[in-house]
């Protein structure tokens, strides 16, 4: 796992570096505590490994002398930023204490301070974002998207299978799309590539939001690192909730997605490379991850 771990640490370099920078200090102290205090790191993950199967280089990672490695490292960190400011709001729509194992940013904070928050990290985020006005199209359409799913979710709640899964492709899918579809342009892919990487992104994301559901429903609120049971208690569409299918049913719909995302790297014009490995490992490791 050493591939990854040096690829997280760039983005957790990077990160650190722009929320360090963002001023009044309380501001920051907020930014790193929702940022710094833990996470997967999978989002950013894919913008750089979806980078380097475009054929990108990360320029044996610790330069980044060029444009392009830097962009993508910074469209890494953004992605992650937008993740994290939506989980602020996740948590507040939820009344989660709880994130990651630490205190959630409301409850640390203040709802007031946690709203501030999440506009910070966006704010942060579209700065990195700015130096491709691609990317920025990319991003957009993902934020469009996130917000008419969060929208959905609160009051016009899904009542089928048909509709969650349109629901988790906005809410979930659509930013792991943003996620892919920016380290490809980052690598300056052709539009078609670009458009198959978030085919598979999207894919991965649904399949991800599928065994998060059946997660909350199954999973102990300690080794998970948030509390369980919240879909059934907040009355959340889930796909577990709003269906008659079993846990054991909701994994395969997710093996489902995960094998279409497969099919559809298959679609891009990737490199036979670790990077491209590691992304068909995604696929089939987000429906049986226990986090």
């Amino acid at each position: 796992m050493e591939y990854l771990e040096r690829r997280r640490s760039l983005v957790d370099g990077r990160m650190e570096a722009v929320l360090d920078a963002t001023e009044p200090e309380t501001m920051t102290d907020r930014l790193e505590h929702v940022s710094l205090s833990g996470g997967k790191r999978v989002r950013p993950i894919v913008t750089l490994l979806t980078f380097e199967a475009a054929g990108g280089e990360l320029e044996g990672e610790d330069g980044l002398a060029s444009e392009p490695s830097r962009n993508a490292v910074d469209f890494a960190v953004g992605i992650e930023l937008v993740h994290n400011a939506s989980l602020v709001i996740d948590d507040i729509i939820d009344e989660s204490d709880l994130r990651r194992g630490v205190a959630s940013a409301w409850s640390a904070f203040g709802h007031g301070a946690a709203i501030v928050a999440s506009d910070g990290l966006l704010g942060e985020a579209f700065e990195l974002f700015s130096a491709d006005e691609r990317a920025m199209q990319a991003v957009t359409e993902s934020m469009v998207e996130l917000g008419e799913g969060e929208a959905t979710e609160l009051v016009e709640q899904p009542a089928s299978e048909s509709e969650y899964m349109e629901l988790a492709r906005r809410k979930t899918g659509a930013l792991f799309r943003a996620a892919a579809e920016l380290g490809a342009v980052a690598a300056d892919a052709d539009p078609h590539t670009v458009e198959a990487f978030g085919q598979y992104a999207e894919r991965v994301g649904i399949a991800f939001q599928i065994r998060d559901d059946v997660l909350d429903a199954t999973a102990d609120p300690e080794e998970l690192g948030k509390p369980t049971g919240q879909d059934a208690e907040m009355e959340r569409p889930s796909l577990v909730q709003i269906t008659e299918l079993t846990p054991e049913e909701a994994n395969e719909r997710a093996q489902d997605e995960s094998d279409a995302a497969l099919a559809a790297l298959e679609a891009t014009d990737s490199t036979d490379s670790e990077a491209a490995g590691y992304l068909e490992d995604l696929a089939r490791f987000v429906v049986v991850r226990e986090r």
